[in-house]
């Protein structure tokens, strides 16, 4: 039961200081909502929290709005349904056909990823890895998805009320519209940018109590350019790629990055514009994305019925022994996941790519501080992939207006056009740099609003015409694991050691710089000792 006194209350789970883990907890006097429950991605210190306690009490929890089906927005839903929810995850028709194979395959992943890193030669003897959740709780969490059209309202729950408005972001992607207590609020989900293949433009109202909106490119703006201009810009990749002789390896997102990818080569083939070479699409998760694109065709833009995706160039891998033998393949177009380069069959294609001086590795979207991914982009010389030393000697490059992303200008119209904003904005599903650019910016659109940058964590009391008043602190341990953490600078400088050594001109320099070394750890070891002993004593 709602009382009219209980106030509403708005708390940060995920995303806010940081692009991953979106999940906001909605409450109304004993009614709890979540608006996404999402997995952390990049660091493996910030991947740690994907594994501790939910911050609410999932037997409290109402329902879940789903904006979309992108895994740092949906890939906790698992975990929750093993955790015992049993609720609707409210989303659009598309989101919840995606979902039976992105949550599955996300179960699939843990797994595998699992049983890879148990079997690692440098972790015998320790204690092994339990998965995450696993492929059935994946499929379970898809059974309680609840399709709702666009623009039509729904009850999460007593008292609250919702509707979903196209985000433009990818198939399926949604808008939050949120009415309850009294308070009206908009949760952008993730906007997409202007002149975007397969989808319109952002739709959404004005005149609100409070917005929530993503700033993951907050603090960059890309030129503006028409998808036959995006498309000129990858003829030149793919021709500059394969006259080096080697691969092309496209890290890519299996949802909607792959199927915008496969759109562009597929017209570009038919134009004789780049040269006839296969193009495998190494990603089960895609493939199975592609047919739910396929099937939704007529929604979509820029696709005239489904046989696009299955031009004569495009080969789609499916078993792991195919996949394998790509490793002696060279002169092909590789699209594969995941696109950070966390996990997935792209880790096995850079282990056997990046160090070919003919290879190309094409960055197509967006890398989170801390992954594998913008450790290469950012220039990395060496990387550690699966226990070993990679050298970097491949061609690194990178094309940023294939993002599903609206850029800096893009949010500052989309938040202009939801004015007057009688409470406050939330900035949040961004990194700590690119929220400020974005407060900056939209603070000379409108000098007295509230804006505020939640930290993971914080709760706030939302009332009709008023600003947020936070209620509750947030995690003041999160900052630091937000970004690139020790395990980051460990594989770099277990990736760098043995190259480092070899550039001190001597045997003896060489031992007195190991020897060094030894005694800083050592010096460690005898203080927690120490430590130990005094605990003991006390």
């Amino acid at each position: 039961m709602v009382d009219v006194a209980d106030p509403l209350t708005l708390k940060f789970h995920g995303a806010a200081g940081t692009v991953t883990g979106s999940c906001m907890e909605v409450t109304l006097g004993e009614r709890k909502i979540l608006i996404d429950c999402g997995l952390f991605q990049g660091s493996r210190s910030l991947e740690t929290l994907n594994h501790g306690a939910f911050g609410f009490d999932v037997a409290r929890i109402d329902a879940v709005v789903l904006t979309h089906s992108h895994i740092d927005h949906c890939g906790l839903l698992p975990k929750l349904a093993a955790d015992g929810y049993r609720g609707p995850i409210w989303c659009t028709e598309a989101t919840a056909d995606l979902l039976e194979y992105m949550l599955a395959d996300a179960g699939r992943i843990q797994e595998s990823d699992t049983e890879r890193r148990n079997r690692r030669y440098d972790r015998a003897g320790e204690e092994r890895f339990r998965p995450l959740y696993t492929e059935q709780d994946g499929l379970r969490a898809w059974r309680l998805a609840r399709p709702v059209p666009l623009a039509e309202w729904f009850e999460p729950a007593a008292g609250m009320k919702a509707r979903l408005w196209n985000a433009g972001h990818i198939l399926g992607s949604a808008s939050v519209e949120f009415e309850a207590g009294g308070v009206r609020t908009l949760f952008s989900g993730d906007l997409g940018p202007d002149n975007k293949a397969f989808q319109e433009d952002p739709e959404a109202p004005a005149d609100l109590d409070y917005v929530v909106c993503e700033s993951t490119y907050g603090d960059r703006s890309r030129p503006k350019v028409t998808i036959e201009e995006r498309r000129a810009l990858l003829e030149t990749e793919v021709k500059t790629a394969l006259a080096r002789g080697g691969n092309l390896v496209v890290p890519t997102f299996a949802l909607e990055r792959t199927q915008e990818l496969l759109l562009d080569l597929a017209r570009l083939a038919d134009a004789g514009r780049i040269p006839n070479v296969p193009i495998f699409v190494d990603s089960p998760l895609a493939s199975r994305a592609t047919k739910v694109f396929a099937a939704h065709a007529t929604e979509l833009q820029d696709v005239e019925g489904a046989d696009i995706f299955r031009h004569p160039s495009i080969r789609y891998v499916e078993d792991v022994a195919e996949s394998i033998r790509l490793n002696s393949v060279s002169g092909a177009i590789i699209l594969a996941a995941s696109g950070m380069c966390e996990g997935g069959r792209i880790r096995h294609h850079l282990e056997h790519n990046l160090h070919r001086r003919q290879s190309t590795i094409l960055f197509v979207g967006f890398q989170a501080r801390g992954s594998l991914g913008r450790v290469i982009l950012d220039g990395a010389k060496r990387v550690r992939l699966s226990g070993k030393d990679i050298n970097v000697r491949a061609a690194i490059r990178r094309i940023d207006t294939y993002s599903a992303h609206a850029d800096r200008d893009e949010l500052e119209a989309w938040i202009r056009d939801r004015l007057p904003i009688r409470g406050g904005l939330f900035l949040d599903h961004g990194e700590s740099e690119a929220i400020a650019a974005l407060q900056d910016l939209i603070r000379t659109d409108a000098p007295g609003l509230a804006i505020v940058a939640p930290g993971i964590g914080e709760c706030f009391a939302l009332a009709s015409g008023s600003v947020p008043k936070r209620i509750e602190t947030g995690r003041v341990d999160l900052a630091a694991i937000a970004g690139e953490d020790w395990q980051n600078e460990y594989a770099d400088f277990a990736a760098n050691l043995k190259h480092n050594l070899a550039h001190i001109r001597t045997e003896a320099g060489r031992r007195k710089a190991l020897e060094e070394m030894r005694r800083i750890l050592a010096g460690y070891e005898a203080a927690r000792s120490e430590q130990k002993r005094r605990r003991r004593a006390a």
